[in-house]
């Protein structure tokens, strides 16, 4: 990993804390890292709750994002609650290309060190046809 990459791995490990809200919630299992074309990193988690309404830790990083003015992303990382880096579902891939087009160029860091884009990940974008 490139130095850029390491920091936001560490800035979405740093806000994992899995833990039970309620008996029906949990939340911090996985944490998520972007960084915005300003340079600045949002960081979120996921919650979830027993009926499925949740949402993923991409999502909650890309609403802080929102909340600041920004949309536009660099690069984004999600890591499970034992620091593993992991794919963003297709949800998040939908969401994330749907805030900015750009956003199809960011870079995902994926397991083993590789790295590709919101596009490569998401081929067959239905905002193309």
């Amino acid at each position: 990993m490139n130095s850029m990459q390491e920091k936001l791995y560490e800035a979405a490990k740093s806000v994992l804390n899995p833990r039970k809200l309620n008996d029906y919630a949990e939340a911090g299992g996985v944490g998520a890292a972007i960084l915005s074309e300003s340079g600045k990193i949002y960081t979120g988690v996921c919650i979830d709750i027993a009926c499925s309404v949740g949402f993923c830790a991409e999502h909650s990083a890309a609403a802080a994002m929102v909340t600041a003015g920004e949309s536009k992303i660099l690069m984004v990382v999600a890591v499970d609650w034992d620091g593993s880096i992991m794919p963003p579902c297709g949800r998040c891939r939908e969401f994330l290309t749907s805030l900015d087009a750009e956003n199809r160029n960011a870079q995902v860091l994926l397991p083993d060190g590789e790295v590709r884009t919101l596009g490569e990940l998401l081929p067959f974008d239905w905002k193309k046809y």
